[in-house]
This record gives structure tokens, C-alpha cells and sequence, in this order.
């Protein structure tokens, strides 16, 4: 019996996804549906790159897309391409030094599209995550992202410890959270190139990831709730890291 091939493409749906998957130029676009007006700037693109746009009832879309939320508008897209490890820290993408994002066992492709909209936001040179223990990247994290996603280096790798070794042997400090990590995210040195670690929604960071780290942090809570949403988290420390190199580049221009 001949093996079934593996789908080539798929829908995404929302406004701001299609609209950043357009802008970003990665993916290819088949076709686009609507059950309204498209966007003039959908609408521009797709007749700038020839891409059918098919009128369809709103059922029809959310019968294609597999949701409700997808405001009368989705198309037939490639799968999305992801970066290597290799590519990633070869050409990392800032001017600065390095910051990546290295998920571990985030399984909410809610929270996955938050730490990415984050990170794009952010200016983050890459994110990394494991192929098992993590949400795919779907449609439904590129629309969590609002359609960040799609401009997000990317790279899914099999053996998380194995890679942040790799980060290591080039330079790269890793810190992961923990909230029984010693060191506060505050009074950690984040200004050389850097990964964070994010863990999971329920777990955070497994045993061994943990202990290939070069240290653990924790972020300071005061109130009643004993921890933070892991894309709160992340967000907080990605940040962090952006904060110490923005400090760091106006002590240098004050030097001068």
C-alpha cells in the first residue's frame, strides 16, 4: 500500500496573519479566499505576486481554516520554512550581540504565539524549539502571534541540550528561568550574546535542560500568586536583556 505523502501546504486565516505572511515573503501563497472586502494592502500584494484571491462564504473559510476567528479571510500557504541552528547563529540577524529564545515545553500554541510575538517585537535574533514536547508551529500559533510568526527565524531541533552545547561552544551565555534559580533575571549580565530558556507551562525547564545551562534565574514576584504565565515570563526576561544593552550602548556613547 503506497505511504501516504506528508501535506505541502496549509490555511492560515486572520487579517494580520495573511497580511505578515504576505510581508514577510516566505512562504508561498496559493491562493487567498474572502467573504469580505480583502484589505487593500492584501489586495495589493496579491495582484503585485499573482496570487489568486477567490471569493468564498464565511462557511466555507471557517470550514477551510478550521476555526471561527478567522475574520473572513485565509489562504493556501506552503508550510512554514524553519531556520537552522547553523544558519541561525551564522548570521544572527542584529547588529547587537546575539539574543535568541530557547522554548522548552511550552504545549499552548496560544502561549508559544505570545513568546514569539515577543520576541519579534523584541528584536530577538532567533528562537529555538524542540520538535516533541512543544506546540507544532500551526496556523493557530501564527495567529496567536497575530501573524509575527511569519517574520520569526524559526528553528525546531530534536535534542534541545545538545543545541544549547552547541550555543555554548560558539560564545553563547544561556540562562534559563527557574523560580528556584539564585540569581535574580535583574542581576544576571545579559549584555554578551545570550539564549534564554523559557519552561513549560506546567514543568518549566526538564532536569537536563536545566543542568546544561550556565545558570538559573528566577524573576521576582511579591503578590499573592506564586508564578507567572510563561509567555509573562519570557516576555519580562527578553526584555531584560533588550533593557541591559540599550543601558549599555548609552554608557558607551557617554564615554565617548
Amino acid at each position: 500500500m503506497p505511504r501516504k505523502s506528508k501535506a505541502q501546504h496549509e490555511i492560515i486565516s486572520g487579517i494580520h496573519s495573511v497580511e505578515e505572511a504576505l510581508r514577510a515573503n516566505k512562504r508561498k501563497f496559493h491562493e487567498i479566499y474572502f467573504a469580505r472586502p480583502l484589505p487593500g494592502n492584501i489586495a495589493e500584494s496579491a495582484r503585485k505576486k499573482n496570487i489568486p484571491t477567490l471569493p468564498k462564504p464565511a462557511e466555507a473559510i471557517q470550514s477551510l481554516s478550521g476555526t471561527d476567528q478567522h475574520q473572513q479571510v485565509a489562504a493556501k500557504v506552503g508550510l512554514f520554512p524553519p531556520t537552522s541552528i547553523a544558519e541561525m547563529i551564522k548570521t544572527p540577524d542584529t547588529e547587537d550581540a546575539p539574543l535568541y529564545l530557547i522554548i522548552d515545553s511550552i504545549e499552548d500554541p496560544r502561549n508559544l504565539g505570545a513568546l514569539i510575538r515577543t520576541a519579534v517585537c523584541a528584536g530577538v535574533s532567533g528562537v529555538i524549539v524542540p520538535k516533541d514536547r512543544c506546540a507544532p508551529l500551526t496556523p493557530l500559533v501564527s495567529r496567536a502571534s497575530a501573524g509575527a510568526m511569519e517574520h520569526c527565524r524559526i528553528c525546531r531541533v530534536t535534542n534541545l541540550v545538545a543545541v544549547i552545547n552547541e550555543l555554548k561552544k560558539h560564545g553563547i551565555w544561556v540562562t534559563g528561568l527557574d523560580h528556584k534559580g539564585a540569581l535574580s533575571i535583574f542581576d544576571a549580565d545579559m549584555t554578551g550574546a545570550h539564549a534564554i530558556v523559557i519552561g513549560g507551562e506546567h514543568t518549566g525547564i526538564r532536569r537536563l535542560v536545566a543542568q546544561n545551562c550556565d545558570n538559573l534565574c528566577h524573576i521576582p514576584q511579591f503578590g499573592a500568586i506564586g508564578s507567572l504565565n510563561a509567555s509573562v515570563a519570557g516576555a519580562i526576561a527578553m526584555y531584560e536583556g533588550i533593557r541591559q544593552r540599550h543601558e549599555q550602548r548609552k554608557t558607551a556613547r557617554s564615554a565617548e
